[in-house]
């Protein structure tokens, strides 16, 4: 009779048991497939194919990308690793003293500058990297101009090489140095430099022993951000570099002249040293970590209503929004121009309408655009599904393993896309389980999965911020009054964790919208996307038709942006707290 009694007791609890966690499983199972098939296995796919040679373990590749008799890629290493450190130099020298400024001082358009300077987020990489070749290059506005205005015999200045690459990147980037450095400086408690200047400290000595030990997770941050954009940065290499060699452009040509062990091997050494440069930051950053004992107390902006500051603030201004809005007016005003009338006058000779006509009457000029329209798309509607799910489960359940899944579905971020091509160039270019026996590589299917894999950590980490913020009370508040888990979900949590799903889906979108990096190594003539077409387009010298294309990617990414501020950012504010 008691072994019938324990029988039925065990028999119970496992039926509760599974009652309990059948949520979790059914959550867990397609979240862990998509990790280890689409993220796990082609990185380690790459790994092992980067260790063999004629089908055996061997170091072989990696000793001709040290081999220092054939240099290129020890060199293209190299200057990878400079280049990204002096972007995040100089991208501090623009970022927190524009920060500082911001945030101390109010002065007449101060808004509107504030807005401005932070405008090179909605252009994207290539498109930048265009407005600057237009502007700066050999053959551009700026140089031709001043060639023409001193009667010189050939330009004054233009920039290529080393100094362009940097002076996009820094265009580009420093904003993550604005943004994190103005969040600092707007929280910073005055009274704690207030207690040091009343101890005697000097302002030098506040700011080396208070201030900038409490800016390490700021600064770290960006520094983090800029170092890893930069390792990753293709667009700018692949105009300006010339004979100066990058390593994520060394791994395209690389893999273009057939040599794909070699790249795979470059590949991995790329993705070595950025995640490497992730865990020695966020292990300074932990060390470095300072908690001020101030008085809750926000710093208030010094006002600038005259003299000679005031006229400096307002030189100042105009200097800035120059420089940041020129480079998207000259796309705009290129836009406009007839292809091939452009060849060696100062300003295009001839204007027309026909480009933008073009992208709505003609199918195949249209095409790009769809493409890309479709693949990301889709792309967004898989990160949008993944990124929830995960999320949930590791905001609201408990399993083993939790961390390594936040590792795994964070992995994506910190993989040049470069590497990340390569690794499903190597895995799906042959019948895979995951594929259902199909070989991706050549097919319509490759770029979205590529986008999907790319920005798996931009819905996840949105959706994961929303759910910290939302009280499970209310979760439980519906289960106890009779709903299930998919009904407390659909009409209690999802309403109110809407803004911050849809904010990352929407910046997923416009990713993939934009996307040149994976997509040059990926493409097929019948998928190519956007970015792809804007280059074919550079090639025959239809320079209107690449600055059309590139005004649709600008305007998109507008509409993100004005879409979000206004409609979910007023949203967002009524998370229950």
């Amino acid at each position: 009779m008691s072994s019938e009694l324990t029988t039925g007791r065990q028999m119970t609890a496992e039926r509760t048991f599974w009652r309990k966690n059948s949520g979790v499983f059914l959550l867990l199972t397609p979240v862990l497939v998509i990790l280890l098939a689409y993220v796990l296995y082609p990185n380690l796919q790459t790994l092992s194919t980067s260790l063999q040679l004629d089908g055996r373990f061997s170091f072989g590749h990696y000793s001709r990308f040290f081999d220092l008799n054939q240099p290129a890629s020890l060199e293209a290493l190299w200057g990878s690793i400079s280049i990204s450190l002096l972007t995040v130099v100089f991208s501090a020298f623009v970022g927190v003293p524009l920060a500082w400024l911001f945030a101390n001082f109010n002065f007449p358009g101060k808004t509107f500058f504030s807005a401005v300077a932070v405008l090179p987020i909605v252009m994207p990489p290539l498109v930048g990297v265009l407005a600057f070749l237009f502007l700066f290059g050999e053959s551009g506005i700026l140089p031709r101009a001043i060639q023409a205005m001193l009667g010189l015999q050939s330009v004054p200045f233009a920039i290529s090489g080393v100094s362009a690459i940097l002076v996009v990147h820094v265009y580009s980037m420093y904003v993550y140095f604005y943004l994190f450095s103005l969040a600092f400086f707007r929280s910073l408690d005055p009274s704690l430099l207030e207690a040091a200047n009343n101890l005697g400290a000097s302002r030098w000595f506040s700011v080396r022993k208070v201030v900038l030990p409490m800016m390490t997770p700021a600064l770290g941050g960006a520094s983090l951000l800029v170092f890893m954009t930069s390792m990753a940065s293709f667009s700018a290499p692949f105009f300006f570099a010339g004979s100066f060699r990058i390593l994520s452009l060394e791994i395209y040509n690389t893999k273009l002249n057939g040599d794909l062990n070699l790249a795979v091997a470059q590949s991995v050494v790329l993705a070595g040293i950025s995640v490497l440069f992730l865990i020695l930051l966020r292990k300074y950053s932990e060390r470095r970590r300072y908690v001020g004992g101030g008085k809750g107390v926000r710093r208030t902006p010094r006002p600038i209503a005259s003299g000679a500051p005031r006229l400096l603030m307002g030189m100042l201004g105009v200097v800035l929004v120059v420089m940041l809005v020129l480079p998207h007016l000259t796309v705009i005003l290129i836009s406009f121009v007839k292809n091939g009338t452009w060849t060696w006058q100062t300003l295009p000779p001839a204007y027309t309408l026909e480009n933008y006509l073009q992208l709505f009457q003609d199918p195949r000029v249209a095409e790009p655009i769809l493409n890309s329209v479709k693949m990301a798309t889709l792309a967004t509607a898989a990160n949008l599904v993944f990124g929830v799910a995960a999320a949930y489960l590791l905001i609201r359940r408990q399993f083993l393993g939790k961390k390594i899944v936040e590792t795994l579905t964070m992995l994506p971020w910190a993989i040049p896309g470069t590497v990340l091509a390569i690794g499903l160039i190597v895995t799906f270019n042959q019948p895979r389980l995951v594929t259902a026996g199909q070989i991706l590589v050549g097919t319509f299917w490759i770029l979205p999965l590529a986008y999907f894999v790319r920005n798996l950590p931009l819905v996840f980490r949105s959706t994961y911020a929303s759910l910290e913020q939302f009280e499970p009370s209310l979760e439980e508040a519906a289960r106890s009054l009779g709903a299930d888990w998919w009904f407390a979900f659909r009409h209690v949590m999802l309403p109110l964790i809407a803004p911050g799903v849809l904010s990352g889906a929407l910046l997923a979108f416009v990713l993939a919208l934009g996307e040149f990096v994976s997509s040059i190594l990926l493409y097929n003539y019948f998928n190519r996307p956007v970015s792809v077409e804007i280059i074919s387009q550079l090639r025959i010298f239809n320079l209107g038709s690449a600055a059309a294309y590139s005004v649709f990617l600008i305007v998109m990414i507008g509409i993100v942006v004005v879409v979000s501020n206004r409609f979910l950012g007023g949203r967002s504010r009524q998370l229950p707290v």
